[in-house]
């Protein structure tokens, strides 16, 4: 039994998780709960036991000096808790960690103990995976579920992915056979720029983060971030003809896609996100303050030589959105 004596209850908690690895390409994912943690000043309440679920041989511990004393940091999952103010606070519950080597099956009945003793009324997961998508357009973010309820009425996408998955799989599968309803965003990042961070993908998540669950997230230097990220991909591209030339094809092959969504039902979607961003200091009203707890690069990857062909039968978009096509560099 999981006791969290330094909790208070908590007011309709929803779990947001990412982890490190297979399924964070451009740190997109753990970016997002990062920037979550450290705007509303989460503190951490628990940590799993890292020698339960690590090879350390993959994943090492790093020392650090504190004070000339020597000390180690285990790579492990820690969950910190926020609290939301305004008009209508409530709490998130932060996981953060790194895709486990080992007893997945463990891991997740772990977090589904904490989600259950914490009365958590959702779980989202965060992933980011490689796609065939341009550096110069909105990121495509794919909300799923196993749920077909969930799907009606939050607008998702029932997952029909077959085939290898990840923790961000794992955990949403025990999520579903456990009763608790669980949503996985993925964010589709350009597999020619690969290298983290990617402030623009993460920046996608929190948009999407922020219509799924009705929240206004603080976003900091996050936009300025993502504009400059751009900006330096599009010299970098300039300087060579070969991706720039890429770059076009995907480009026109995402125009294309897009085109039938250009409907009076997506602008208005559209037109609603900007409403309730447009006062950016709105979400600076609601300040996030975890005292309440007790006692507790960027580079270019050269295209391959035979590009796509946007009229083929492989389609622009990211892969199946359950799970990543391409193995993300962690």
């Amino acid at each position: 039994m999981i006791e969290l004596e330094g909790v208070p209850e908590l007011i309709d908690p929803v779990m947001v998780a990412a982890f490190e690895g297979w399924n964070d390409a451009g740190d997109a994912a753990s970016g997002a709960v990062a920037h979550l943690d450290r705007e509303w000043k989460g503190e951490v309440f628990a940590a799993l036991d890292a020698e339960d679920y690590y090879d350390f041989q993959v994943n090492r511990p790093t020392v650090w000096l504190d004070n000339g004393v020597r000390k180690i940091t285990w790579p492990t999952t820690r969950l910190s808790v926020v609290r939301i103010g305004g008009a209508k606070p409530r709490d998130l519950v932060l996981v953060r960690g790194i895709e486990p080597s080992m007893r997945w099956r463990s891991f997740c009945n772990e977090l589904l103990g904490f989600a259950h003793e914490l009365g958590v009324e959702m779980v989202v997961i965060l992933g980011a995976l490689l796609g065939d998508t341009p550096h110069t357009r909105p990121v495509p973010v794919s909300g799923v579920t196993s749920d077909a309820d969930l799907a009606r009425t939050m607008d998702l996408e029932e997952t029909k992915y077959e085939g290898p998955t990840g923790i961000v799989g794992v955990l949403q599968e025990a999520c579903t056979h456990a009763g608790v309803p669980a949503v996985s965003l993925w964010a589709a990042v350009p597999h020619y720029v690969s290298q983290p961070p990617n402030p623009k993908a993460t920046l996608a998540l929190l948009n999407r983060l922020e219509d799924l669950i009705d929240i206004r997230i603080p976003l900091g230097e996050l936009p300025e971030d993502a504009r400059a990220w751009q900006l330096g991909v599009d010299q970098l591209a300039a300087e060579d003809s070969e991706v720039a030339e890429y770059v076009q094809t995907l480009e026109e092959a995402r125009d294309t896609a897009d085109l039938p969504e250009a409907s009076g039902d997506a602008i208005a979607r559209e037109f609603e996100r900007y409403l309730r961003r447009r006062d950016p200091s709105a979400a600076a009203e609601q300040p996030g303050d975890g005292s309440y707890l007790r006692d507790t690069s960027s580079g270019l990857t050269r295209p391959p030589r035979r590009r796509p062909d946007p009229s083929g039968e492989e389609p622009p978009a990211p892969p199946e959105p359950d799970e990543p096509g391409d193995t993300p560099e962690a």
